[in-house]
């Protein structure tokens, strides 16, 4: 294999391995932070319990979420060092300020939170953990923002001294159409992931509660067993209808992704229909040949036009005539303005591999209205005070919050796949990026040891899950009351 490849395979490992952290967190601070304050407004020591029991998994994931994503930034410079030269003037501004501004936002606060529960006022403390959702959400507010410039590049013009992108505009940058539209698409997303794992694992709690007690209701439940299904009964309905809500965003946004997509990249939308020719219908299924010809298709009629143009039926651009019609503009423009690297990386074909473009589109979706539908039936199943008592509960509450999950997943894969064969669209080939001096012995060397390690950090991040999500709620005292006349908050060296 070249550089390249391996460069772009050790940068797929570690983006899709860091990603599985990234939407549990944006979600589960803000579920955290609802239950802490439904805690301190109540005073009832099941939402303290929830508060901390939830808490304690949302901090395993944090944790191995810095820890992965640090990883990420070190690879632009050792892989990808002629990508960070070309735009390192407009790519590196917002990542500064998620560094300079976001991370340390989340990072301060988040200690507040971990270590300031008898040092802080509950409101007080209570404001941390708010603060600290808030700045990972700001966080992603700029990492979307440059993800989304590789995507639809604006607010910069080349510099053929300096063979440079140099940044023009920051609002533009910051006002991207495909930022407006990714933003909303992958917060409520992170809904549906945050959602299904507090549910998920409430009802697995209440289902052996049942399992343990025999009862089919709570009305059969006393004492410790009746304490504990009124907090997990609450976190149930909580992460479903987070989900369910999360979901109708995930809808409204979708569609309007779709349409900006179609405008800034109409060869990912041709890919992930696998659509040759102009067509306006869309592919629930359909499976071809090697030489373009459906052998059996499942389609809806004009919708994939309304999809991309809010047009029922009108036909959207194949691959074959973007194919063409990039073959004369596209390269046109690069060999005139972006200078002789970029130029010499120029590809022959400009679409994506289709196989990953087509199904990981609709593997996402399908996992995400999969998801929905086993949030509704909690919700159904759990009325009037009833329990899941059918034994089938406990495998489906292992898979169901992985639904939302991989759907998160394989949503990112297809955004950055179905970008291929460029870094940034229309301006810099995927070949031109990869750092010259870099061999591939070098990379795959990396490649190696990063799986081995993010492998063993895989076992660790799990085996914490596991043994305090089944130790289930913790044993609290309430936070001693802070006042003006006690010592403030120190710490001694």
């Amino acid at each position: 294999m070249s550089a390249e490849t391996l460069a772009r395979w050790q940068f797929g490992v570690t983006t899709v391995y860091h990603f599985l952290f990234v939407p549990i967190t944006l979600a589960l601070s803000f579920l955290v932070a609802i239950l802490q304050t439904i805690w301190v407004r109540t005073g009832q020591e099941r939402f303290l319990k929830l508060t901390k029991f939830y808490g304690k998994l949302f901090l395993i994931n944090f944790a191995m979420g810095v820890v992965t994503g640090i990883v990420q930034e070190f690879q632009f410079g050792m892989n990808w060092s002629e990508y960070s030269r070309f735009v390192g003037d407009i790519f590196g501004a917002p990542l500064a300020l998620e560094a300079l501004l976001a991370f340390f936002l989340e990072s301060t606060f988040l200690g507040l939170w971990i270590f300031g529960w008898d040092r802080l006022n509950k409101k007080v403390h209570l404001a941390t953990i708010w603060l600290a959702a808030i700045g990972t959400n700001i966080s992603a507010i700029f990492i979307l923002a440059a993800n989304a410039w590789m995507q639809n590049p604006v607010g910069f013009r080349f510099n053929p001294e300096t063979n440079r992108a140099e940044l023009t505009n920051f609002a533009d940058v910051m006002l991207n159409p495909v930022f407006l539209a990714t933003f909303p698409h992958q917060i409520t997303a992170s809904w549906l992931v945050a959602g299904a794992l507090m549910a998920g694992i409430a009802v697995w709690h209440l289902h052996r509660i049942s399992r343990q007690t025999g009862a089919r209701s709570n009305a059969d439940l006393t004492g410790e067993h009746a304490t504990n299904e009124k907090a997990f009964r609450f976190a149930a309905v909580l992460g479903a209808v987070s989900l369910l809500a999360g979901g109708v965003g995930v809808i409204a946004s979708g569609d309007f992704q779709a349409k900006v997509m179609y405008e800034a990249q109409p060869m990912k939308m041709a890919a992930a229909e696998a659509s040759f020719d102009d067509d306006a219908d869309f592919s629930i299924l359909t499976i071809g040949d090697l030489n373009q010809e459906e052998v059996f298709s499942i389609k809806i009629p004009g919708l994939l036009g309304f999809m991309a143009t809010g047009e029922w039926g009108k036909p959207v651009p194949g691959i074959n005539t973007l194919q063409e019609q990039y073959s004369v503009e596209l390269r046109q423009q690069l060999e005139s303005e972006y200078g002789p690297h970029v130029a010499a990386a120029i590809p022959d074909d400009y679409s994506p591999n289709l196989p990953i473009s087509y199904w990981t589109y609709r593997i996402m979706m399908t996992l995400g209205f999969i998801a929905m539908a086993v949030a509704a039936v909690i919700l159904f199943a759990l009325r009037k005070g009833r329990l899941p008592v059918n034994r089938l509960w406990t495998p489906l509450m292992v898979v169901f919050p992985l639904m939302p999950l991989f759907g998160n997943s394989f949503g990112w894969i297809f955004t950055e796949m179905g970008r291929q064969p460029w870094l940034v669209f229309g301006v810099m080939p995927t070949a031109a990026g990869v750092s010259p001096g870099v061999s591939p012995g070098m990379v795959l060397f990396s490649l190696i040891l990063f799986t081995l390690v993010y492998g063993i950090l895989a076992v660790i991040e799990v085996g914490l899950l596991l043994l305090y999500i089944k130790k289930g709620l913790p044993e609290v005292e309430e936070p001693k009351v802070v006042t003006d006349d006690d010592e403030p908050l120190s710490f001694a060296y």
